[in-house]
This record gives structure tokens, C-alpha cells and sequence, in this order.
């Protein structure tokens, strides 16, 4: 039996798991995708928010002020990219004014420090593409942008050479309470701990439902949001917000850690747990909409576009609690924008709670550094040169968009808990999030797993099962229509 189940490897669970790994537990972390973020945690903002949107007394902006606060700690202990570029809220020419300045207001109650609401001329200084009607905006310095990939897997590493198991392709189907514990029945057999740690996303209140009277409904708020390419880069320095409204913060324009600019998302509502697909109307709706804040924005320089789904809970608040009625089981539900800002906060959150429990003792060796995968690009010429003559492999380009050597694909396949599939591979190193988006590198990317994990080609799929890219061969297909 273990100590601790978590249900989940998306951020809120990778952080909570990295928490707890500085006790004495025997931890488990179980996933049915393929790969830690593969679900909420892998498409959304990549924003760090300031922690003013959220209502004062809420859980929701304690921990985004927290986490936003422990964030450049966290970044710099895991070897992840982060960067206060400061965030700037919109206001135009006949908007409410009362609402920049509730904001404001919302902020300081907060505790959020250095905010700023400023007038015409210096928001346009700040941000020359400003729409022209924009007439205000409220400056945030604190805000940040992070790749919330590296973010993720970082945790989860860092978790696991703290002694965390990872079960991955491990659906919970359902969860059953036992004198001491819980049990979980899974597609692969059942697993039996002392504490579960509900971190499921847009399936938290499913589970949450198996084993309280209390019922909590979570609702998927689909965001499309398109990626430009890296010559619109200094389209603008800051994210650029829009006044909030009923489903959220509008959309956005923002820098990405990555030199990149994202735009988006919309905020639709549907019944589907899984569906990511986007359609021509949001994506019609995030150029539309991305107009009242930023002028010029150069639809014709996106790269790609995507979506994700938000876990609304009906209460609008993060749910991160122990049951009344169900001792033992914690949830971390409804954990929507300002999740990723707010996650090293949810994750000492979780771990008080769990500790509170099981009273555990803190273990010595705990390491609180991960270092992350080598990037040629950061050294100087000597220093690179030195590299690929010590190993020949970052000197092969596989990605020529994003410039990813065939070392780090080696670094990201056998580091801890490697990548297993395309898309492991590409939220480890960038290779095939590039201007081509992956039409030149994959195939080699597909060798080099196949050679790497001993597997056929056949066997490498995009994200795990269900995913296969390779249906059959030229040959045996022209055989077969004779």
C-alpha cells in the first residue's frame, strides 16, 4: 500500500508530488496519457499572472500571489526558463474605467506590488502597437511568462530522482474506500495508499463524485488560442490583456518565453472532456477580438494553433481540501487560470495538507535541483565547439527551425522519465514547434526513438496509443492493390 496516490501528472500534480517527495513516503503518481502534460497543464497561456484578477479572500488569489511570488525560486532551482516581461490590461476609449481601477483595487487587497494604472501616452510608450482607441491600462511588473512544458516536466523529474513512481498509460476507472485507505481499480490492476490526491483536471469531479455525498460539476471552458511565428516576435514586450468579462480575461497578446508571440483564447463551453479540436469560427474570433488591444496583429505569420480546456469548477475557486466525508482523499480541483502561476503554492498547499495526515518525517538527501536538457545555442562558439567534439551528436541539426541537435533529442529520451513519443520529445527540446511545424524533422525524430527505445518505427507514435503515424509500407500497400 502506498502513503500517498496522486491521480494526475499535470502541473498541479507534478508540483504536489515534488513537494511531498521531501518526506518519508512512498509516493505514486498515476497518468493514463502516455507522458506528464498531456492534458490542461500543455495548452494554455504561459502565463505567470500578477494575482490581481482574481476576488480578495479567494484560495484562487492567495496562491496565484504565492506561487507568482516562489515562481523565479522554483524556475531557478528546476533550470526552467522564466522571465517578468510585466503584463498590461487594456482599457479603451468608452470601456469602464471603474473596472481598471477595481482591478486595481483587487490587486492591492491582493498583495500584488508595483502596480501601475497608467494614462494614453504612457501606455502607448509602453506598448507602441496599442490599439489607438486604447485610452488606459494597468501595469503589473510582477507578471511573467514560463514555458509551462518545461515547467511541468521539470517537477515531475525532479519528483521522481526524489523517489516518486510514475505509472503512465494507467486509467483510474474507479475508486473504492477502505477501512484504511482507498482503493483504485485501474485498466492495469488496483492500487491501494493511505491518501489520495485528486489532481485530475477536467475528470476531478468525477472522481471527487465516487466517494462524496458532496457533489462538485467542473465544466470544459475550451481556449483556441494561434501561435505566430518568430519574426513577429517584438510585436509587443509585455502580455497584453483586455478588460475581464463573464468567461475570463478576453484575449490575450503576449510574448512566449521562446521568442514566439500567442494570441488567444477564446472561452467556450462544452460537455466533452477530451475534444481539443479548434474550429475556423474561435479562430476567426481570436484575430477578431485580438484587435481591441493590439493593432496589426499578422495573421498571416501564424505557425499553428491549438486548444486547451480549462477545469471550471461551478464556484469559480480552487477546490484544495481534505473531505468532510471522505478522510483521506484530497482533492486539487478546479485548478483553472491562474493554475500554472499558481502552482508552487498548490503544491505546498497539498503537501501541508497531506503531511497534516500522515505526520511523516522529512527525509534527509532530498534534492531540491534539476538541472534540464543541455542547449547548444546558450554557449559561446568555444564552448560548442568543445561540446561536439566531445560528442559528435550536437553538432547533427535534426530541427533546422528551432536549431534542435540530435543531442538533446539523446538527452530528452534516456534523462529521467524520458520521452516515449513525438510529442515527448518536442516538449522536452522544441524540435517540430518551429515555422514547419515538425514536416521535416519528424521522421527523423521517429528513427532516432525507434533506435533509441529498440522498437520499430511502426512502434513511435505522436502521443501515445491511438497515435501511430506509420499505417503501412509503400511497397506492401502497392502489393496489395495488385
Amino acid at each position: 500500500m502506498y502513503d500517498v496516490v496522486i491521480i494526475g501528472a499535470g502541473v498541479s500534480g507534478t508540483a504536489s508530488a515534488r513537494a511531498l517527495s521531501r518526506y518519508a513516503l512512498d509516493i505514486c503518481v498515476v497518468e493514463k496519457e502516455e507522458d506528464v502534460c498531456c492534458g490542461t497543464s500543455k495548452a494554455n497561456s504561459a502565463i505567470v499572472h500578477a494575482g490581481y484578477d482574481a476576488k480578495p479572500g479567494s484560495l484562487m488569489a492567495k496562491l496565484n500571489v504565492q506561487g507568482n511570488k516562489m515562481m523565479p525560486q522554483v524556475a531557478k532551482e528546476l533550470d526552467v526558463p522564466f522571465d517578468r516581461c510585466g503584463s498590461l490590461v487594456a482599457c479603451r476609449e468608452g470601456e469602464d474605467m471603474e473596472m481598471l481601477h477595481k482591478l486595481y483595487e483587487q490587486g492591492i487587497a491582493n498583495g500584488v506590488e508595483g502596480m501601475k494604472i497608467l494614462n494614453r501616452e504612457e501606455a502607448h510608450a509602453m506598448e507602441p502597437n496599442l490599439a489607438d482607441d486604447v485610452a488606459a491600462g494597468l501595469f503589473a511588473p510582477d507578471a511573467g511568462i514560463i514555458c509551462p512544458f518545461l515547467l511541468n516536466i521539470a517537477y515531475a523529474e525532479n519528483a521522481f530522482e526524489n523517489g516518486v513512481e510514475f505509472r503512465f498509460g494507467t486509467e483510474v476507472q474507479n475508486i473504492e474506500k477502505l477501512e484504511s485507505g482507498y482503493r483504485l481499480l485501474t485498466e492495469k490492476g488496483s492500487i491501494e495508499t493511505k491518501v489520495v490526491v485528486n489532481a485530475a483536471g477536467v475528470y476531478a469531479d468525477q472522481f471527487h463524485n465516487m466517494v462524496s455525498d458532496k457533489k462538485i460539476h467542473i465544466t470544459q471552458r475550451r481556449g483556441e488560442y494561434l501561435l505566430l511565428d518568430k519574426t513577429a516576435g517584438n510585436l509587443v514586450s509585455h502580455t497584453i490583456f483586455q478588460l475581464p468579462g463573464k468567461y475570463g480575461k478576453g484575449v490575450l497578446v503576449s510574448p512566449t518565453i521562446h521568442g514566439n508571440i500567442i494570441v488567444g483564447p477564446t472561452a467556450i463551453d462544452q460537455e466533452d472532456k477530451d475534444s481539443t479540436a479548434t474550429t475556423w469560427e474561435g479562430l476567426d474570433q481570436v484575430i477578431e477580438k485580438s484587435a481591441m488591444s493590439v493593432k496589426n496583429v499578422p495573421a498571416r505569420q501564424v505557425i499553428t494553433s491549438f486548444a486547451g480546456l480549462r477545469a471550471h469548477e461551478d464556484g469559480g475557486e480552487f477546490i484544495i481540501q481534505e473531505l468532510e466525508d471522505a478522510k483521506g482523499f484530497v482533492d486539487c480541483a478546479g485548478i483553472e487560470s491562474p493554475g500554472l502561476a499558481s502552482s508552487p503554492a498548490v503544491g505546498e498547499y497539498v503537501k501541508d495538507i497531506v503531511t497534516e495526515i500522515l505526520q511523516p518525517a522529512e527525509k534527509s538527501g532530498y534534492k531540491a535541483i534539476r538541472k534540464g536538457i543541455l542547449d547548444p545555442k546558450t554557449l559561446s562558439i568555444k564552448e560548442r565547439n568543445a561540446l561536439i567534439r566531445e560528442n559528435p551528436a550536437y553538432g547533427n541539426i535534426i530541427c533546422r527551425c528551432e536549431k534542435v541537435t540530435e543531442g538533446e533529442i539523446l538527452d530528452a529520451i534516456h534523462r529521467p522519465l524520458g520521452a516515449r513519443s513525438l510529442d515527448g520529445v518536442k516538449r522536452r527540446t522544441r524540435a517540430g514547434m518551429g515555422r514547419c511545424q515538425s514536416g521535416f524533422c519528424s521522421p527523423r525524430v521517429m528513427e532516432i526513438l525507434a533506435r533509441e527505445l529498440g522498437t520499430d518505427m511502426s512502434q513511435i507514435t505522436k502521443c501515445g496509443r491511438g497515435s501511430g503515424l506509420i499505417v503501412g509500407k509503400n511497397k506492401e500497400l502497392g502489393s496489395n492493390a495488385r
